[in-house]
């Protein structure tokens, strides 16, 4: 069984205000890079740089970001080359923050690359994390049990998150 823990409107909502969190953060930059895990996370990315592009005049750039999130340690790619993001602020996305493990090893790979800034978002932070990993901007923190699965569902007017 599953129970709604955000509906589309809330979603919408916590969307913005991680818009915001990034402009604030982010205020002096000509250019934003909203780097998003495949595939939710990129979905997130993209909902984030609408909302961000609607309140700024930052060019905003999307870069998906590839993980086998069974094996983490095989190569990580992006859509945009190293040069695109060189020396520019960086958002790293994800959709649900669970142990961290996808969030590291992106992180990592960001790492290997000299950047102005770097920062990640969630929508959900699930609270169970293994690495010293963190959300800088998070839609909503839960507190759930291990054995509980939180999915986010992108939806074109029925976007949720769900437990079960």
């Amino acid at each position: 069984m599953e129970n709604l823990i955000l509906n589309h409107q809330q979603i919408e909502h916590k969307i913005r205000r991680i818009a915001f969190q990034v402009l604030e953060s982010n205020i002096q930059e000509n250019e934003i890079i909203l780097a998003g895990i495949a595939s939710n996370g990129y979905v997130l990315a993209e909902k984030i740089g609408t909302a961000l592009s609607n309140i700024c005049d930052a060019k905003v750039s999307l870069c998906k970001v590839h993980i086998d999130k069974s094996n983490p340690f095989d190569s990580i790619t992006t859509s945009l080359d190293v040069k695109d993001y060189t020396n520019k602020s960086l958002v790293l996305i994800d959709d649900v923050l669970h142990t961290g493990t996808t969030l590291i090893y992106s992180v990592n790979h960001f790492l290997k690359v000299p950047l102005k800034q770097f920062k990640t978002a969630v929508l959900v932070n699930r609270n169970h994390k293994k690495y010293p990993v963190k959300a800088d901007f998070k839609g909503i923190s839960l507190s759930t049990s291990l054995q509980e699965n939180v999915e986010v569902i992108f939806d074109f007017k029925n976007s949720r998150v769900v437990l079960d």
